[in-house]
């Protein structure tokens, strides 16, 4: 029986997402050592790895399931006595067996969270804390990733894919309380890439740079911002199929 798991994760708490050595505290590294401990010897398929420190909301993952865990709610019960305090089993659900993780999302979003007040500890691991910024020239900057282009020069090095070219559905920039929220909705992401388009938005911010610096990099023209955020703001918030 294959089935879609939801979970969310505090990021701050893993290298990663993807599987490594044993010993080496990555979400997937973790639960394997829980379905290992409750029977489930089937690999599992992610819809995509997050970076050291890059938390999600909606991580989904496909696996097959051996024939006697058919009480999926007792499942769940019995991941997250386990899985918590750092990840959590939002919903389990049977889906057809062709259902892949990656390879059937549709689209995906994340979002990523910065603050210009004071900085404060409890939050530094989930919030990047800048200095004051123009917020209407980052409005009026956001928008130029829409569309179909070639992120070349918005991935970090050794992505390791066979072409940078991806569609951006929707993007905002909007507050939200103390907190100024970016958002992306994507047919998908290169490593790195929205860490290193909220750096270029945040230099225009800052004065450092203007939109025509943005559209140059945007168009392979020239290189400019090399240098991603940190990961603590970024969120993986959904995925759709």
């Amino acid at each position: 029986m294959r089935v879609k798991m939801t979970l969310s994760y505090d990021g701050s708490k893993f290298y990663g997402f993807q599987i490594q050595n044993s010993g080496v505290a990555t979400v997937a590294n973790r639960l394997c050592e829980i379905f290992d401990s409750l029977g489930i010897k089937s690999d599992f398929a992610a819809s995509g790895r997050t970076d050291r420190g890059v938390h999600a909301l909606s991580q989904v993952i496909s696996l097959d399931l051996p024939s006697y865990w058919r009480d999926l709610r007792h499942l769940k019960r019995c991941i997250n006595e386990k899985a918590l305090p750092s990840i959590y089993i939002d919903k389990i659900e049977v889906v057809d067996k062709d259902f892949h993780a990656r390879f059937s999302a549709k689209k995906r979003a994340y979002r990523y969270v910065i603050s210009d007040k004071k900085p404060n500890v409890f939050l530094s691991d989930y919030v990047l804390f800048v200095e004051p910024f123009d917020c209407l020239k980052i409005k009026e900057s956001v928008d130029i990733f829409k569309g179909t282009h070639d992120f070349s020069y918005f991935a970090k090095e050794g992505s390791g894919v066979s072409h940078y070219k991806r569609e951006i559905y929707k993007t905002r920039f909007y507050r939200f309380g103390d907190f100024y929220i970016f958002g992306f909705e994507a047919d998908g992401f290169v490593r790195s890439q929205i860490r290193l388009m909220v750096s270029a938005l945040l230099k225009v911010g800052f004065g450092k740079l203007d939109i025509d610096d943005l559209k140059d990099q945007l168009s392979l023209k020239k290189s400019i911002v090399r240098d991603p955020v940190e990961p603590n703001g970024l969120y993986l918030s959904r995925i759709w199929y």
